[in-house]
């Protein structure tokens, strides 16, 4: 159309270029459902008119400085836009608002024909691209769903793990004071315990009957984050390992995925709690009767000592050998487990003496298999807080090779009948976290 009082340039790519003339600084598209409408640049520079008849809106602006070009006086032919004079025009239409301030295109509106006469060439400033429609917007429902399954797994596999622990707690301190007297300086050769009977037996005579829940407390606080983080992650890492495994197809897939996912949950979660860890087996085997018979009078007095006496060094030794042991407990622990649950023809509605009876077999082996592991790694944390001819092992390989030369294979194994029954408890972890996840 003839004549245009304000250039309008096309956007690139738009059909339908509307009176694009040179010098316009704001490239604009006239086109029905186009993505940019008209001058919706914020703080846009050029006040877009329309021409006679076109649908273009004035301004899309709310607000906008657009000026009504004067109209076309009687009997005078506006020039053209080569000529360069200015082209005076109709007063349009305002467009109707709508809430909000923005500009409306009529439906009924039609496309205008290209500009012939003008020149249509490429617009002087690009305009960005419409902005997409925000991401976290639709995210937001996954994300919350995620974080509520998270938490649900953080609490049940919590609470499952205290009542357990509380649960089994004399029986793991029989199986830590044998595991660890041969390098308690507390406990001389001649009263070492001969056996879980006569540890069972001593233990309420020497200390006291609460005695047997030496530690425990320091044990429901580490067991709670390390075994619910130790669900939850295992299910991010399934998700990683297993994603797209069939288990009736890829039986041996599986099964790996298992090992990895469960190895990962607990290597992972080791790394936040191993000081709680610590302070829970120097507790246990603190076997002074009260006062000043104890070497630590608590949880927070065990980690205040050892850290000023060997700073954090010292409340992560044998840090390493438990990152091992751990690795291959949780990899048969949940890999095993999960394995043989999935094997099942309805595993979510397996009947919970089935689910225990797995769940035992499971811990037991896992226990027995990683137990060299985890009389190392005990030993090792009995050397905190030594000084010179104190210290029995000067790292771990020493300690492997020194229990073996000194006390014989056998004393890897010491406490493991012990930490079968105490594995009962973690087989009711297993089953109750099972339980616990069908009504949450």
């Amino acid at each position: 159309m003839p004549g245009c009082s304000v250039p309008v340039c096309s956007i690139p790519g738009c059909p339908v270029p509307v009176c694009s003339m040179p010098g316009c600084p704001v490239p604009v598209c006239s086109m029905p459902g186009c993505p940019v409408p008209v001058c919706s640049i914020p703080g846009c520079p050029v006040p877009v008119c329309s021409i006679p008849g076109c649908p273009v809106p004035v301004c899309s602006m709310p607000g906008s400085l657009c000026r009504a070009a004067p109209s076309p006086q009687r009997g005078h032919v506006p020039p053209t836009a080569s000529k360069g004079g200015p082209v005076p025009l109709r007063r349009p239409r305002p467009l109707p608002q709508p809430m909000g301030g923005r500009a409306v295109r009529p439906a009924h509106a039609r496309a205008p024909g290209p500009y012939i006469n003008g020149h249509c060439g490429a617009p002087s400033a690009p305009l960005p691209p419409p902005r997409p429609a925000s991401p976290p917007a639709r995210a937001a429902p996954a994300m919350t769903d995620a974080a509520v399954s998270f938490a649900k797994d953080f609490l049940a596999g919590g609470v499952a793990a205290a009542i357990s622990k509380t649960a089994v707690a004399p029986i793991e301190r029989v199986k830590l004071l044998l595991q660890v007297q041969h390098a308690s300086k507390q406990i001389s050769a001649d009263k070492q315990y001969k056996g879980i009977i006569d540890c069972v037996v001593r233990i309420p005579r020497e200390q006291g009957i609460l005695s047997f829940w030496r530690g425990n407390l320091a044990n429901v606080i580490r067991y709670f984050p390390t075994q619910a983080l130790n669900f939850a992650f295992k299910d991010k890492y399934k998700q990683i390992f297993l994603g797209g495994v069939d288990k009736r197809t890829q039986f041996w897939r599986y099964f790996a995925g298992n090992l990895a996912s469960g190895g990962a949950a607990g290597a992972t979660s080791l790394c936040f709690v191993y000081p709680l860890d610590f302070a829970r087996t120097r507790l246990a085997a603190d076997v002074g009767k009260a006062g000043a018979d104890r070497e630590f009078s608590g949880l927070g007095d065990c980690l205040v000592k050892i850290f000023r006496s060997d700073g954090l060094r010292g409340l992560y030794q044998g840090f390493s050998v438990s990152v091992q042991g751990i690795i291959i407990y949780r990899a048969a622990y949940f890999g095993i487990y999960d394995t043989a649950k999935g094997m099942l023809p309805d595993p979510k509605n397996t009947h919970i003496v089935v689910s225990w009876m797995i769940a035992q077999s499971v811990t037991a082996v896992a226990g027995l298999v990683s137990y060299p592991f985890d009389t190392v790694r005990r030993r090792m944390m009995m050397q905190s807080g030594r000084k010179g001819a104190d210290i029995m092992y000067s790292g771990t390989l020493d300690c492997w090779r020194k229990i073996a030369r000194d006390e014989g294979s056998k004393a890897f194994f010491k406490g493991a009948w012990s930490n079968v029954l105490r594995g009962m408890g973690g087989a009711f972890v297993l089953v109750l976290y099972d339980e616990i996840k069908k009504y949450t």
